[in-house]
């Protein structure tokens, strides 16, 4: 018996209301990112077939020049220039390109608040 006095006595709880003690703030947020890329491109051509091309001045070139051929200077004595090109299947050129992007940023977002 003695505990349902209790219960009965007992008074009910009752909730104080939160009232904030500032009356103006800053937040301040700070944000930086750093990226970095790196590319590296290549390239690379080929030939499947050969290649033969002759130039000259003061050179005695015949009409369908061939590695080898018999060539020889038209005027003795007098300046000449030969120059003989064969390229065979294969590699041609190649091209290598690296290259590295970096991207950097920084915010700053500052909130002002008052009550």
């Amino acid at each position: 018996m003695k505990w349902l006095i209790l219960l009965l006595l007992s008074s009910p709880a009752q909730a104080a209301s939160v009232v904030p003690n500032f009356t103006r703030g800053t937040v301040t947020s700070e944000t930086s990112s750093r990226t970095e890329v790196v590319e590296i491109i290549r390239q690379i051509e080929y030939t499947t077939g050969t290649s033969y091309s002759v130039t000259g001045t003061n050179i005695n070139i015949p009409s369908n020049p061939v590695p080898g051929a018999d060539y020889s200077i038209i005027t003795p004595g007098e300046p000449f220039q030969f120059s003989e090109t064969f390229m065979g299947p294969g590699i041609a050129k190649e091209t290598q390109i690296e290259r590295t992007t970096i991207t950097e940023s920084f915010t700053t977002s500052l909130s002002v608040f008052t009550q």
